[in-house]
């Protein structure tokens, strides 16, 4: 080895020690004639000064040395001067003498401070990001990442689950977005795509007898980006036989738990997870991923604005629409400024507009109010259980559409009273979902996937009433952040030609998409489920960071692209040749 210790390791104990260490210049300071280095590597800083007195040959090369140049040095471990201490740091109790240093490398000036937690613009930092991961905070993402796919192995080895890698060249399936698809040349004009998940491959080792199954999967999905999503992503695969949902929601529950409770020890996690149905977060929250670290549920007031001369909800009533909305705490006085933001703010999501409601002396300043009798405006309060100051605000119009506004509202009045406790983790599942939902063309489509089984009682109506059968599905939420959906599997050929059939699937597709699930169900399929949580969205959560590109190591950007590589990019004539492939670029 190069060094016989690590930065991050010397404390006192290691005084009067000889050492050798290397690392990157962190930070340079000259005292006229001292000259302090902030030597750093992946464990930390520690302080080695160069003394002319001691060696002016080392002083010189010391004189040379710039940030982020790569060296060695050798010296002696000695205790700060009194009054130089740096709390701050695991080794600012002791410095490093240096006796020899040799430069392993020179750096050029970096596009941007390493040494500094400044914002840097995104496409500089993805195209150098071998040098923003040296920088402390992503240093930490990454240590944090492999902290939680330890636990995660060691939790489920411990539990007699086995780890099995599954392919990356498959068959396209169906898992909600489009493939990406790789061109054989051995096999001209066909094609592998790369799994949106291992989904078929699990059910099959399920039916091969690997009761326990996981994998840290890399799955691949071409769809459009998002701060949560990216082509390609992690997540842990957990497949189980013999279990039904409470098995899977009991295991799960206790793997998040010690986990948060072991690696991140500052965070707190809602426990036991709460269970909210399906219907019940959407009429609560208007949205199936919840943020339950606060209030601001939303209330019905249909009963209440039918019976009001107030036309906007009246005229919403009429065609079916929704009358809801939240209570604002607190916000009784927020000026006419205030309240038209809020209204630009919903309207830029679909709502024709916000009404506003102030309950005390700012009555006066609604519109509504005219309309509403005393009473009215008293029942209205009841039903929020709100008081004297609080700002009660409702939009009316198509159901979608409010609840989708109302979501969006209610996280920003959050964010406006600083109601959402950062240290909180606030898991839930939301059980209970229909099976299919309505595709723009008409027809069914699976809420889920095509391989979601159905609550067994729903099994009939799968013939006369599809729209009412209900899914053995489960979200596990944190934050407002869907960080997981699993499902009790069909396990039986003829049901899941079923589920297929109502999906619009003709019979040579299926065939030739599924055959060989299909096949293996006729060879003594068990029962089985599991759980797919993102391994990306989870680290997030647990870092604090509003997106997952700062917990990849190497991500792409909002246009799926690899800055630092150029993917995708161009390939020669001769490639395409060996491929059998033509491109008509239009």
């Amino acid at each position: 080895m190069l060094r016989t210790h690590c930065c991050g390791q010397l404390t006192s104990k290691n005084v009067g020690e000889q050492v050798t260490l290397a690392g990157w210049v962190h930070r340079r300071r000259d005292h006229g004639g001292l000259v302090f280095i902030d030597l750093r590597d992946r464990y930390g800083l520690v302080q080695v000064v160069f003394n002319p007195e001691i060696s002016a040959q080392v002083h010189e090369v010391a004189n040379r040395l710039r940030n982020e140049y790569v060296v060695k040095v050798s010296g002696e471990v000695e205790k700060r001067p009194q009054g130089t201490e740096n709390p701050k740091l695991a080794t600012g109790e002791v410095e490093v003498v240096v006796r020899d240093v040799e430069i392993l490398n020179a750096s050029k000036t970096p596009p941007f401070n390493v040494n500094e937690d400044v914002d840097v613009e995104e496409s500089v930092r993805f195209k150098y990001r071998y040098l923003d991961l040296r920088r402390e905070k992503l240093r930490d993402n990454m240590v944090l990442r492999h902290r939680v796919v330890k636990f995660i192995r060691d939790f489920l080895d411990a539990r007699g689950f086995i780890e099995v890698e599954t392919p990356i060249l498959i068959n396209s399936t169906p898992e909600g977005a489009r493939d990406y698809l790789v061109p054989s040349r051995v096999h001209p004009g066909k094609f592998y795509a790369l799994p949106q998940s291992p989904q078929q491959l699990k059910q099959i080792l399920m039916v091969a007898g690997f009761d326990r199954y996981y994998q840290i999967a890399k799955c691949f999905r071409d769809e459009d980006q998002r701060s949560d999503r990216q082509p390609e992503f992690t997540q842990l695969d957990l497949e189980m036989s013999f279990v039904d949902e409470e098995d899977i929601l009991t295991l799960t529950e206790e793997l998040f738990t010690s986990m948060v409770e072991d690696v991140t020890p500052a965070m707190r996690v809602l426990k036991p997870f709460p269970r909210l149905s399906f219907a019940e977060a959407m009429e609560r929250y208007g949205t199936d991923k919840p943020d339950l670290r606060y209030g601001l549920e939303i209330r019905d007031l249909a009963d209440i604005a039918a019976g009001c001369d107030f036309a906007v909800f009246r005229s919403a009533i009429d065609v079916g629409g929704w009358v809801r909305g939240i209570c604002a705490p607190g916000c009784g006085n927020y000026s006419r400024r205030q309240i038209n933001e809020l209204a630009e703010f919903v309207q830029a999501r679909g709502a024709k507009g916000l009404v506003s409601l102030p309950l005390g002396g700012e009555q006066g300043k609604s519109v509504a109010a005219k309309f509403l009798t005393t009473g009215q405006i008293d029942e209205i309060a009841k039903r929020f259980e709100a008081k004297e100051g609080d700002l009660l605000l409702i939009v009316a119009g198509e159901p979608n559409i409010v609840a989708e506004a109302l979501c969006a509202l209610r996280g920003e009045i959050a964010q406006r009273l600083d109601l959402a406790d950062p240290n909180l983790l606030a898991f839930c599942w939301v059980l209970d979902y229909p099976l299919f939902e309505r595709g723009e063309g008409g027809g069914w489509e699976s809420m889920h996937h095509p391989f979601t089984a159905p609550r067994d009682e729903d099994v009939p109506l799968l013939d006369s009433a599809p729209e009412r059968v209900h899914a053995r599905h489960y979200d596990i939420v944190c934050n407002g952040c869907e960080l997981s959906s699993g499902s009790i599997r069909i396990h039986t050929r003829e049901l899941q030609e079923k589920i297929l059939r109502l999906l619009g699937y003709g019979e040579k597709e299926i065939e030739q998409r599924f055959g060989h699930l299909l096949e293996a169900f006729e060879y003594g399929a068990p029962p089985h489920g599991g759980i797919a949580p993102g391994i990306d969205r989870l680290v997030m959560i647990l870092a604090g960071e509003e997106t997952i590109r700062e917990v990849i190591p190497f991500p792409k950007n909002q246009s799926a692209m690899d800055q630092m590589f150029g993917a995708p990019a161009e390939v020669s004539d001769e490639q395409l040749k060996e491929l059998h492939l033509k491109l008509q670029l239009e």
